[in-house]
């Protein structure tokens, strides 16, 4: 069998170009923007290096974008470095248009990352445009301005034109598929989007518009901290995310040279105590170019709840700089963030722990979530994890555990932190451990089951255990003489029959005989601890309040069940048994709808008797 293999032209590069940043057009102008600013940058440059004799006044160095309406067109004009004849056939046309088979053979496994390699992030125009005319007039004295037009097709025009001011202007003769980039507003949202800190002036203009300057050239992420104000910040914090009205809590700035070059801010917001995850909130920049808000990768889950903007030349992209490469930097930078984050955190809380504590409510969504994601952040946090308790009062783990380990432990030794999810519905369950004098604690988030979890694995001597979870004398062992029921086997099986058959039928509940003391309730309803945080970690803290979870406690002590037992009419023990558990699901919040409509009109009914 002959082998051979097809044959690859120049004729494939355009319908490349368009296939592959098809869903990214408007990229187009942060590319041709981002080379206007590099052909400025390296003037600049040349001038520091004397390699250029006039004098070069960086005042009047500024790219211009026009909207040509009339003519259906959309000029980008710098003054930068400009180019000869030679680079223009160097640089546009024998990257474009030779060796396009090597490179289609380069890139057959990643065909999503062929623009870029070759230079082509100019070549991007003609995704939007028909046509593309370049006029350049290098810096380099005597030599000819240069125009080279191209329709989208391997065929090119290049021709020496009327003298210009050095620097290059590019056409775009934008195609009927895409006027929507000929409206001034498009346009000016891109520039805004993509080139907001672009270190050189952008101004925009059209014939209907006055020209106007679109970016902040000095961010103050590039600056040295020391020489910021808090008001810098929120002010920059107000440029970035002009729409929230909200002020940010506290800030991170970012600021690192070595092994990689790294600036940016990091600003907590207020969130809510929910898992709310938005990706979007924090930008990354390259060089001050806009690159995406997608940082899978560069910043973990966790701090994808801040907002802000991180700058690093030192992170890889591919050549449509739309996905991050892995490798070592990327990993480094990762884990800089986090450390740094870490620091300015456990920084805060020790030199104004009451101001920590004010803002604790709004921050610790954050902290958990970083705490049970990523085990670097895990250990640096313990240190300024705070937990809040009923009373009011915050405590670190240490801290918490010195206060409760001579009165709080279980039959197994361990220091028990008793805490509620929810103060109203776990009322009764917390006095009874406030009347023991128990600390208990407030750990209402929906990542209380993953955060505690994780925290027993790594301290071996505490565990969690929510008030609700059995009869409070069964959570701490108080080394008490145990409670003996006066009631006989075959009376306790006849008792739980009873209540398992005249139970609401709505609810499930599985029923259990405790002998409790005889001041206790005769009925408790409770989750069991181990049952209920496994339910709570499969469903990321949703409400798993379903009955079939429940467990109902008789307590065989109380003197309604030895009067259920006297009472010689079953209609009577129905009733006393329904009255009582009525209460008990009332006390507990369970009692609603149809079942709470009879029983309050029962009641209202008795009282007119």
């Amino acid at each position: 069998m002959e082998k051979t293999k097809i044959s690859v032209t120049s004729d494939n590069i355009f319908p490349i170009i368009k296939r592959f940043l098809y869903s990214d057009q408007e990229i187009f102008l942060r590319e041709l923007v981002s080379n206007a600013t590099d052909a400025i940058l390296k003037l600049k440059t040349l001038e520091k290096v004397k390699e250029i004799d006039e004098v070069i006044n960086d005042h009047l160095l500024k790219i211009k974008v026009k909207i040509d309406q009339k003519n259906k067109t959309i000029h980008i004009i710098d003054n930068g470095i400009g180019m000869t004849r030679e680079e223009v056939e160097k640089y546009i046309n024998q990257i474009a248009f030779s060796g396009a088979e090597e490179f289609i053979q380069k890139y057959q496994d990643n065909a999503s990352s062929i623009i870029g390699h070759f230079g082509l992030g100019f070549y991007s125009s003609f995704m939007v445009a028909k046509k593309v005319i370049i006029i350049t007039q290098s810096y380099i004295k005597n030599s000819s301005t240069v125009l080279w037009s191209c329709e989208g097709t391997p065929k090119f025009n290049m021709v020496e034109t009327e003298k210009r001011e050095r620097g290059t202007e590019i056409i775009l003769f934008i195609n009927e598929d895409s006027k929507e980039f000929l409206e001034y507003n498009r346009i000016l949202k891109l520039l805004h989007k993509y080139c907001k800190f672009m270190p050189i002036p952008i101004s925009l203009f059209s014939e209907e518009k006055k020209e106007i300057i679109i970016n902040n050239i000095d961010p103050i992420w590039k600056k040295n901290p020391i020489h910021l104000s808090d008001k810098d910040y929120l002010n920059f914090y107000h440029e970035l995310y002009p729409k929230n009205l909200e002020e940010a809590l506290f800030w991170a700035h970012l600021n690192i040279d070595h092994p990689f070059h790294l600036t940016g801010i990091l600003y907590f917001p207020k969130i809510e105590n929910k898992m709310d995850v938005q990706k979007g909130r924090i930008h990354l920049y390259k060089n001050q170019v806009y690159i995406t808000d997608n940082l899978k990768g560069i910043v973990p889950d966790f701090l994808s709840l801040l907002k802000g903007v991180i700058d690093s030349p030192d992170i890889p992209l591919n050549v449509s700089r739309t996905h991050f490469q892995s490798n070592t930097s990327v990993k480094n930078i990762s884990k800089y963030i986090i450390r740094k984050v870490a620091d300015k955190l456990n920084s805060m809380f020790k030199k104004d722990r009451k101001n920590f504590q004010k803002k604790w409510e709004y921050i610790k969504i954050i902290i958990e979530y970083g705490m049970i994601s990523t085990q670097n952040f895990f250990d640096k946090a313990n240190n300024f994890f705070i937990y809040l308790t009923i009373n009011g009062e915050f405590f670190t783990l240490e801290e918490l555990k010195e206060k409760v380990k001579n009165s709080q432990k279980n039959k197994d030794e361990k220091i028990v932190f008793l805490y509620t999810s929810d103060k109203e519905k776990q009322y009764s369950y917390i006095q009874e451990a406030k009347k023991r004098s128990y600390e208990v604690l407030i750990l209402n988030s929906p990542l209380t089951a993953h955060l505690i979890q994780q925290l027993e694995i790594t301290h071996k001597d505490i565990s969690f255990v929510r008030v609700d979870s059995d009869h409070i004398d069964k959570l701490i062992d108080q080394k008490k003489e145990k409670y003996y029921s006066e009631l006989s086997e075959k009376e306790k099986e006849y008792l739980k029959n009873f209540v398992n058959e005249n139970l609401i039928k709505e609810y499930e509940f599985s029923v259990k005989l405790e002998n409790l003391s005889q001041i206790d309730p005769p009925f408790l309803i409770i989750i069991p601890e181990f049952i209920r945080r496994m339910r709570e970690i499969s469903t990321l803290g949703k409400d798993i309040d379903k009955e079939k979870f429940y467990q109902l406690i008789v307590n065989t002590n109380h003197i309604l069940m030895k009067k259920i037992l006297r009472e010689p009419y079953n209609e009577r023990k129905k009733k006393l048994i329904q009255d009582a558990l009525n209460f008990t699901l009332l006390s507990n919040n369970l009692l609603k709808g149809k079942n709470l409509m009879i029983f309050i009109s029962k009641k209202i009914e008795d009282l007119t008797q």
